[in-house]
């Protein structure tokens, strides 16, 4: 007999071992009796043993039987993991998704991803990693399912969907010596220190560029990757502080901060959901990343 033929047969044998009865498998199967009777007989041979033993009006099951059936069950639900039939049940998902991104999405979006999915998932393990530039070309090969970062447009060779867009702004303490003012001057610019965020995305390059051509001239107090000190700092410093638009209006709820124009003409931020093509069609990421960009596009501040 060649494979297919036995898994036909397989798959007889565990209708048969769950009917007890060889017409009402035949019904199951949408086959003859007589075809379903020739079947059994061939199990009979493979395996030396009756499998279905007549009891007056009924059939019991051998003891060879009952292990069998019990191993059947097992392996056709193997089968159907395998052909992808099964229906994703995020109440049994047990695996571990690790996320990436900077740590603002850390203190301020995390706590409440997690809240939401492990309600939904509550076998759900999360790990997280600070997002690096360079793990752009690495996301077939890191342990990261999905990552957020600010990129001029979609990156090529990764899949990707917008969160959304901002431009970025200057914000300095409650009272700092500027507090006063709605847009900061270019000679402002240049004469009050900055503080430099550097992970993530590119924030405020565009800044250097903008007062070099203005022959002004940044100066960096600290460059730090963490938002939580670059906020600390500012707290302390009469610095500024150049951010994305929304990360400033969401920061002024708990915290003291005063948010300034830039005096130019700025860029556009954009914000993306990433991960590698590999995860595309795997049922578990889509309604991952789908409660996922839920919840960061409900925290974006969009600019219209």
């Amino acid at each position: 007999m060649n494979q297919k033929t036995n898994l036909n047969l397989l798959y007889t044998l565990e209708v048969l071992l769950a009917e007890k009865h060889v017409s009402r498998a035949a019904d199951r199967l949408n086959l003859t009796q007589s075809a379903v009777s020739r079947q059994l007989s061939q199990l009979r041979d493979i395996y030396h043993d009756p499998l279905l033993v007549r009891s007056g009006n009924h059939y019991v099951l051998t003891p060879r039987a009952e292990r069998l059936g019990a191993e059947l069950e097992g392996l056709f639900q193997n089968i159907t993991k395998v052909l992808g039939q099964a229906d994703f049940d995020p109440q049994l998902f047990d695996q571990t998704f690790t996320f990436s991104s900077s740590d603002y999405v850390a203190q301020y979006i995390l706590p409440e991803l997690v809240e939401h999915l492990s309600s939904l998932a509550p076998a759900m393990e999360f790990a997280y990693r600070l997002w690096e530039p360079d793990n752009l070309a690495k996301l077939s090969e890191i342990d990261v399912q999905l990552a957020s970062t600010m990129l001029p447009e979609a990156p090529l060779g990764l899949s990707s969907q917008q969160i959304g867009e901002d431009i970025p702004v200057i914000v300095t303490r409650k009272n700092h010596p500027l507090s006063g003012t709605k847009t900061i001057t270019e000679q402002e610019l240049g004469e009050y220190p900055h503080i430099r965020i550097s992970g993530g995305g590119d924030k405020d390059s565009f800044l250097d560029r903008e007062m070099k051509a203005r022959s002004l001239k940044r100066r960096i107090l600290v460059s730090t990757p963490f938002f939580s000190s670059a906020f600390a700092l500012l707290q302390q410093t009469d610095a500024l502080l150049t951010v994305p638009l929304h990360i400033a209006v969401n920061l002024k709820k708990t915290q003291r901060l005063h948010v300034i124009d830039i005096p130019f003409n700025v860029p556009t931020h954009k914000y993306w959901l990433l991960w590698h093509p590999k995860y595309d069609h795997e049922p578990a990421h889509r309604w991952t990343r789908d409660h996922v960009l839920s919840i960061m596009r409900s925290s974006m501040y969009s600019v219209r």
